[in-house]
């Protein structure tokens, strides 16, 4: 019996130590790399600048007062529509002293004139009724107080203007009246009635009252780096997408290129201009910031690949196509344009073709062991333009 047993303790270790050496055997091996396989696919390719900015209106006027003093009045407020010369505010003078008191001075002055000239028109219309004195006598007495009447009346309007802006002579012009300079909406009125104005003058710019702008006419401004600004030119398409609406899409047309560049945080940038096209739709606000990608080249329907799924010898690019399952052999392409994620093929590849992913094991960013970068990676492949 203890025989027995020791036989069977013998052949259970013999089978431990053979299945111990089967496993380890089956570890030790590598398993074979499926690759995954991609078709060309037809599609529209384009290649793309980027460039930020804000769309505002191409054309925005600050209303400024005539005269300084304190806004009365206001007639509008932001966001209304307004005409060429609608009333914006009115704005209560302040007289200044000194302006106050050389205005009366002139007014006394044009008065003793008047009580002058009145004396002496008299005594040159008794002297003709006597035949004492010719006409033409009586004729400059009567242009002498006929110029001291409206020297008079200019003095009295003087007054009246540097008291309270306005008189009856300008009533229609009055300087207390703030009309708008230009057709379009309100898009901002920054005082408030009690708020103190100054007029425009060598010395200061004077005081905004409103803001106003034709929010039919918009532009896009941005900047785009130096590196892209080569490659851009007025009349190119460019498509913006606007933060406050993901959902539309509004084109627009490249005008203007600045000729020198501004360097901001070490890099330099130029700032471009673009007549936005918004669908009639669509309300955009003044200030919107944006992202422009303006379309460098475009492709429409060819064939392209995944840019990934290139690989290089020296300069030249090829893909590796299936022959069988998974199998695979040379096919060198020559390739166009790319959008840094798919490229184009233009020849090389049919549509029908299989085309190995070399690295179907890697995940984005990182590289194959023949360095070819993962798949969606830009390449630096040598294209036909």
């Amino acid at each position: 019996m203890k025989k027995v047993l020791g036989i069977l303790a013998g052949v259970a270790f013999v089978a431990l130590l053979a299945w111990t050496g089967v496993v380890l055997f089956q570890k030790s091996q590598k398993k074979p790399v499926v690759y995954s396989i991609a078709q060309p696919v037809r599609t529209d390719i384009v290649q793309k600048a980027v460039a930020t900015g804000s769309v505002v209106p191409r054309k925005e006027v600050a209303i400024k007062p005539l005269v300084s003093g304190i806004v009365d009045q206001l007639h509008v407020e932001a966001g209304q529509a307004v005409k060429e010369g609608d009333l914006i505010a009115r704005v209560r003078v302040i007289p200044d002293m000194s302006r106050l008191s050389d205005a009366g001075s002139r007014l006394n002055s044009a008065e003793i004139r008047l009580a002058d000239a009145e004396r002496e028109h008299g005594r040159q219309k008794a002297l003709y009724e006597q035949g004492t004195v010719a006409r033409a006598e009586l004729d400059r007495a009567e242009v002498a107080l006929q110029q001291a009447r409206e020297e008079l009346a200019a003095a009295r309007s003087t007054l009246d203007i540097v008291r309270t802006g306005t008189s009856e002579r300008v009533a229609s012009a009055a300087t207390t009246l703030v009309r708008s300079t230009s057709s379009g909406m309100v898009l901002d009125v920054p005082v408030e009635v009690g708020n103190s104005v100054i007029q425009a003058n060598n010395f200061n710019e004077g005081t905004t009252i409103a803001a106003v702008a034709d929010m039919g006419d918009m532009i896009f401004e941005g900047k785009v780096d130096e590196s892209e600004v080569g490659k851009i030119r007025a009349g190119m398409e460019l498509l913006l997408t606007i933060g406050a609406l993901p959902e539309a899409k509004i084109s627009a047309t490249l005008e203007h290129i600045a000729p020198k560049g501004v360097e901001e945080e070490g890099a330099i940038q130029f700032e471009i201009r673009a007549a936005v096209r918004p669908d009639p739709d669509l309300f955009l606000r003044a200030n919107y910031s944006a992202n422009a990608d303006i379309v460098l080249d475009r492709r429409e329907q060819v064939l392209a690949i995944d840019e990934g799924l290139l690989q290089f010898d020296g300069d030249q690019a090829y893909v590796e196509v299936e022959t069988g399952p998974q199998q695979f052999e040379r096919r060198d392409v020559v390739t166009g344009l790319s959008d840094g994620i798919q490229i184009e093929i233009v020849s090389g590849l049919a549509e029908a073709d299989k085309v190995k992913n070399p690295n179907t094991d890697l995940a984005p960013g990182e590289k194959a062991a023949n360095g070819a970068p993962a798949a969606g990676q830009r390449t630096g492949a040598r294209r036909r333009g």
